[in-house]
């Protein structure tokens, strides 16, 4: 991949930023994210009463002496969750365009920062080929991290890829312990929905990345042009087209996606899911400081 947004300078700048996951999540022991049942921290969160097998060494005297009852300190619980990001590896998202596929590794890889960074368990999952590839596995620190990112940069955008397929066939999405992200720029015929409801099922918390190119939001395009469909093999395909473009064409176009883009939006927000639309001419930090911070994913 000829560009590439990932340097030590790149990374440095998300140090001061964490993933602001659900409370209501159960996740792994070990981690930073405070959750709302109680643990074995050394936070003290609530007094209640003790109950026959609590450990008498959490009973407080100093109520006991007030009040003639026994009462046991609870301390706040913290988890470490497992963030999943899956990757639209097809031609859409940048065989002809090194920018978009860089930039979408660049949000996976961000994101992914911030994951090892708060100590939270990490996988990439790939989709491409109607399939999705899992090459690294689950990673745990940042020097497992930095070699995957290593290699991620290298991935090459090819094909078609089948969102639904991938997320619903993976084999190890988990249940109530985190967050898993998709990065698409979602032109796809795939049923993304299902995806959705599926990890919505699974009680995972999901956040969708749309990832466009301005000329993608505003086409420069005019008079008459002939249009390929890229993630397609054969040149006689249907969804191949010459066309005329003309202004009130243009103005279609930045409607259906406008709607296309809604549509995405309130799906997700009826399922308790978030969405967010970039384009790669801002800057992934912006991304992150702005968009994320509105729906409340970053903190």
């Amino acid at each position: 991949m000829a560009v590439s947004y990932l340097n030590d300078d790149f990374f440095s700048r998300l140090e001061t930023l964490a993933l602001n996951l659900n409370s209501d999540l159960s996740g792994f022991f070990g981690g930073k994210h405070l959750v709302r049942t109680y643990g074995q921290t050394v936070e003290f969160s609530d007094f209640r009463e003790y109950m026959l097998g609590d450990d008498i060494r959490r009973i407080d005297w100093n109520l006991y002496s007030r009040f003639e009852k026994f009462f046991v300190k609870l301390f706040t619980d913290e988890r470490q969750m497992h963030v999943q990001i899956f990757l639209d590896c097809s031609a859409s998202m940048g065989k002809d365009n090194p920018q978009k596929a860089a930039y979408a590794v660049g949000v996976c890889a961000a994101l992914g920062f911030l994951a090892v960074h708060n100590t939270d368990k990490l996988s990439f999952k790939l989709m491409k080929n109607n399939g999705i590839d899992d090459p690294f596995g689950t990673i745990v620190g940042k020097n497992s991290f930095f070699r995957a990112i290593n290699e991620l940069g290298k991935i090459e955008f090819s094909g078609e890829s089948d969102i639904a397929a991938a997320v619903t066939q993976c084999q190890n999405v988990g249940s109530n312990d985190g967050l898993t992200v998709i990065v698409s720029d979602f032109f796809t015929e795939s049923d993304w929905k299902k995806a959705i409801d599926y990890l919505c099922y699974k009680k995972r918390q999901v956040l969708l990345v749309q990832v466009l190119t301005p000329n993608e939001v505003e086409p420069v395009y005019d008079g008459r042009v002939n249009l390929i469909d890229v993630e397609s093999a054969d040149l006689m395909d249907s969804k191949n087209m010459k066309v005329r473009i003309t202004r009130s064409l243009q103005r279609a176009y930045a409607q259906a996606l406008n709607d296309y883009k809604d549509e995405l939006k309130t799906f997700c927000n009826s399922r308790g899911a978030d969405f967010i639309s970039v384009t790669t001419d801002n800057a992934i930090e912006k991304v992150l400081f702005g968009e994320l911070l509105k729906v409340g994913i970053m903190e």
